[in-house]
């Protein structure tokens, strides 16, 4: 199949950069991916089989590329987004992979006036282990890729540009969905953020109300439960301070535990049990 986009730069070579760049050279043979990092993580990415061509240069990677693709923290893709317009061709498509869409697609209106074209993305996927060594051609599928539309405006569909990186998402194997920014933000507060905080309060309360002997006794219902306590910080400081819907997911799942707490003694908790066994059930495919 011939790529829809044939020279493509990867700027941020780690879990979601370097899966990219492997599931769309396996879906397209041809394409030439270059990308932009650190030395040590082009090294590593070229030992891989990941990408074509390195560059320590942002401009350079982005130069005479027909797709830029930003795997970036969200902070530096915003701080960044002025260069990257400068340096790529007025007909390229730029997008990106943050997992918070407000503030990136602010800052893009600005950068990418139209007839440019920034197109926010966020696939829905990931590990708890980062960086390139992990990535994987795989980890796109079955997976909800989410490109944001913005309300009210032309629709981003309908650009040339637009389709073909939709097709892409639909070739290597994702579930493509259309929302705006604001509303991606907010369901995304609840459906990923959340369960990360929650699981990092769940191991700071494990680890002061039982200790080491947490290392001994714990079973695999913790395991499970903490799993993505794995996750480090520098992966999501950024999505902590740019999601706008956050603070209020907390404030429902405090509200929730006090809720659940005033019934431990009474059997009025069976509701509760009902209710997340149902979430449970959809969430496997079994309702």
């Amino acid at each position: 199949m011939s790529a829809p986009f044939h020279r493509v730069a990867i700027l941020g070579v780690g879990l979601i950069g370097g899966s990219f760049a492997l599931a769309l050279r396996r879906a397209f043979p041809d394409v030439h991916v270059a990308a932009w990092d650190r030395r040590e993580v082009l090294d590593r990415a070229r030992q891989r089989g990941i990408i074509d061509q390195a560059f320590e240069d942002l401009a350079a990677a982005c130069r005479d590329r027909d797709l830029v693709y930003l795997a970036l923290p969200v902070e530096e893709s915003i701080r960044r987004m002025p260069e990257i317009a400068a340096a790529t061709p007025a007909d390229s498509l730029v997008t990106d992979s943050g997992s918070t869409k407000v503030f990136v697609c602010d800052a893009a209106r600005q950068a990418f006036p139209p007839p440019r074209l920034f197109l926010g993305g966020h696939p829905v996927t990931g590990k708890e282990l980062g960086g390139c060594e992990h990535a994987s051609a795989d980890l796109f599928s079955g997976a909800s890729y989410v490109l944001i539309q913005d309300p009210g405006s032309q629709p981003a569909s309908q650009d040339a540009r637009a389709g073909r990186l939709a097709g892409v998402i639909e070739t290597i194997g994702a579930r493509l969905v259309w929302l705006d920014a604001a509303e991606h933000d907010r369901l995304i507060a609840f459906l990923s953020h959340l369960p990360q905080i929650a699981a990092v309060a769940l191991a700071e309360t494990v680890l002061e109300g039982a200790g080491e002997a947490a290392g001994s006794l714990a079973g695999p219902g913790l395991r499970d439960s903490l799993r993505l306590a794995g996750s480090p910080y520098a992966l999501w400081a950024d999505i902590c301070r740019t999601s706008p819907s956050l603070d209020e997911a907390i404030g429902r799942l405090v509200g929730s535990l006090e809720h659940v707490r005033s019934r431990l003694r009474s059997d009025d908790l069976a509701e509760d049990f009902q209710q997340s066994a149902r979430l449970y059930k959809i969430l496997r495919g079994m309702e």
